[in-house]
């Protein structure tokens, strides 16, 4: 009987460990326009393959707006510059398009409406929530960025997107 409790009670600790380990990272952003006023949402989840970013933005401008994660984790208004440039731990040049890029950073655009209203999903296959060189979690930490425009996708070093508009640090989720 001894026997059996402690074989059940190592069985339900590896148990345990198996569910632990597959338990997907998850982060989020909330990023803030210049005045203050939260306007997007961002959910980050492991993928296969990369980190899935879903985000949802409600009081931007209409328009089609460049949306990059900025290689430092700070986001001081009114043009959140101290969020550094684009995420690029392997030093490539700026654009999805670009044969000698893209920047870990580098995302498709969002498309806002006339209310307001954006919402974009992408798997970004650069950046992982896990260790190492493209970890959104590196010492300093990233943030995701909204720009003005949209982003030409070719021109260094940010796409020709104009002003950020709206920032938000990615933490750890749950």
């Amino acid at each position: 009987m001894k026997h059996l409790i402690m074989t059940l009670a190592l069985l339900g600790l590896a148990t345990g460990a198996v569910f632990a380990a597959e338990k997907k990272k998850t982060a989020k952003a909330d990023l803030w326009d210049a005045k203050g006023e939260k306007v997007a949402t961002a959910t980050l989840k492991e993928a296969k393959g990369g980190v899935a970013i879903a985000v949802q933005a409600t009081g931007l401008p209409e328009g089609i707006h460049a949306f990059h994660i900025h290689a430092v984790g700070k986001c001081d208004a009114p043009d959140f510059k101290t969020a550094g440039g684009h995420f690029n731990p392997e030093n490539k040049k700026h654009g999805l398009k670009n044969p000698e890029g893209p920047h870990a950073g580098d995302m498709p655009n969002i498309a806002v409406n006339k209310k307001g209203v954006g919402k974009a999903k992408v798997v970004n296959t650069r950046v992982t929530l896990g260790e190492g060189a493209n970890s959104l979690f590196h010492e300093g930490g990233t943030a995701l960025v909204i720009h003005e425009k949209a982003d030409d996708d070719m021109t260094d070093p940010a796409g020709n997107a104009g002003n950020r508009i709206a920032c938000g640090l990615i933490e750890k989720g749950p």
